[in-house]
């Protein structure tokens, strides 16, 4: 074998192995997990008794059907990675709109800023 090869195959994760985590890795992580609690927060608060269960539980759970259908590292559909981009960036907007919905618009601006910022550099790392 060649030291090409060698070095070629050297780089090549083992099967079953990941990666180790960035920071970057941690940050998107949380930016989700703070998604899909703004939108149970939303549920809860921005609708009349009945609905507020409804709304509560299900936004959260659709966001998060969505981002295993299409986003997350084990998704069930390979997509186009803009299309990966488009779903995130709707989820993290709709959490960005419920922050503005319920009154906390320095919330909602902080929030989206971080997470297309930290969204955009892991995109860009899954190029590299």
């Amino acid at each position: 074998m060649s030291d090409s090869a060698r070095s070629a195959a050297a780089s090549e994760p083992t099967p079953g192995m990941r990666a180790p985590l960035s920071a970057i890795d941690i940050l998107a992580f949380v930016c989700e997990l703070f998604a899909f609690a703004t939108l149970a927060i939303w549920g809860f608060v921005a609708w009349p008794f009945p609905w507020n269960i409804v709304a509560g539980i299900g936004a959260p759970v659709l966001a998060i059907l969505v981002w295993a259908l299409f986003v997350s590292p084990r998704a069930v559909f390979s997509v186009h990675p803009f299309v990966r981009a488009l779903v995130e960036l709707l989820v993290y907007a709709s959490a960005t709109i419920a922050w503005w919905s319920l009154g906390q618009a320095w919330i909602g601006l902080i929030f989206g800023i971080v997470a297309v910022t930290v969204g955009v550099i892991a995109g860009r790392r899954r190029f590299a």
